[in-house]
């Protein structure tokens, strides 16, 4: 058994972590802006000083993304095919831009929220005390 399983969950919890991550703020602490641009995680908290370069977001955040886009855009789709009945271009014009500008806003914020989450449960390294070794 490893220390990293004796260490107990409270001492991270997981709900304020989720929340600034969401909020792209560094999970840690919750002051420092997390990324550096629209996806770079910074390597640090600019306020605090936690290490963020561990983390292995890869491909979450656009799986949640594209998820979370499709559950919502597509009954409003159909909703307003039923309702309205535009015509096809300007449906499908309006629909994509309201899918492009959605996932614009989302992903960020969700990349944030697995980093965070990476960040409470200690995963990828983040469970690293002095000197490297995990704790």
């Amino acid at each position: 058994m490893t220390d990293a399983a004796l260490i107990p969950d409270h001492d991270r919890p997981a709900r304020p972590a989720v929340l600034r991550g969401l909020l792209r703020r560094c999970p840690a602490c919750g002051q420092g802006a997390m990324f550096r641009g629209y996806l770079k995680v910074r390597d640090a908290c600019p306020a605090c000083g936690e290490a963020l370069h561990h983390h292995r977001a890869d491909d979450g955040p656009a799986y949640l993304t594209i998820l979370i886009v499709g559950h919502l855009m597509a009954p409003l789709i159909m909703w307003a095919f039923v309702t309205w009945r535009p015509a096809p271009l300007v449906l499908a014009g309006s629909f994509a831009a309201g899918c492009v500008a959605l996932s614009l806003f989302l992903l960020p914020r969700l990349k944030g929220m697995i980093v965070a989450i990476q960040w409470a449960k200690r995963m990828h390294g983040f469970g690293a005390g002095p000197g490297g070794a995990d704790v």
